[in-house]
């Protein structure tokens, strides 16, 4: 288990690293995946292992214990949409910093232009898993408790203020490939040219007379 989720963080990174161009943006994406998946399983765990909260929320008493598969279920559902939602918020800020070079304007731009999809996105996911909790199998109302829970904590706290504030945070240090690391991807730690003369052209345009 331990070599399989390895190969997964190996693999995402790489992945990351090459689409991005960068080499803390990957780091970021999966630190902040681990945060958001470590809280839901830490609120699965006080609800229905220690008992807080499961008469009130399920009318069920706590079992005592989580059965070994749902973290396994849970993990392999939750990184992977959250790498999702991370994909398309940090794809949409390299674009923007690509065209004008400025990390807080590129932070603006792209969590102005996919923060409402991610959100409406998760809140969909988020209601379906509540009703998934009403079924009668226990085993299943944990499962569906922890998709629920971490969907909404990575839509919200992790994806709608964490990310968008490390990224605001590391400024420029965003944006770097070092070179031995972008020449083993194949890509390049430089904007393509095309994106580097419209961001030249869409700075130094001036209005003509009578526009």
């Amino acid at each position: 288990m331990v070599w399989v989720v390895l190969a997964v963080v190996v693999v995402t990174f790489l992945l990351l690293a090459r689409a991005l161009r960068s080499l803390w943006l990957p780091v970021k994406a999966l630190v902040l995946n681990v945060v958001s998946i470590a809280a839901a399983y830490g609120i699965t765990v006080l609800i229905w292992q220690d008992g807080h909260g499961s008469d009130l929320l399920f009318d069920q008493q706590a079992t005592g214990a989580v059965t070994t598969w749902v973290p396994i279920a849970a993990f392999a559902f939750l990184f992977g949409l959250s790498m999702d939602y991370e994909v398309f918020i940090l794809s949409r800020m390299r674009e923007a910093y690509d065209d004008h070079g400025r990390t807080d304007d590129a932070v603006v731009d792209g969590i102005a232009h996919t923060g409402r999809l991610v959100t409406s996105a998760a809140l969909i996911l988020f209601l379906s898993f509540v009703a998934l909790a009403t079924v009668p199998s226990i085993d299943v109302k944990i499962l569906a408790t922890t998709l629920a829970l971490g969907i909404l904590l990575d839509a919200v706290v992790v994806r709608g203020l964490l990310a968008p504030a490390l990224v605001s945070v590391l400024g420029r240090a965003n944006w770097t490939l070092p070179r031995p690391l972008a020449v083993v991807l194949r890509t390049s730690s430089d904007p393509p040219p095309e994106r580097r003369e419209n961001g030249r052209r869409q700075r130094t345009r001036l209005p003509l007379t009578g526009e």
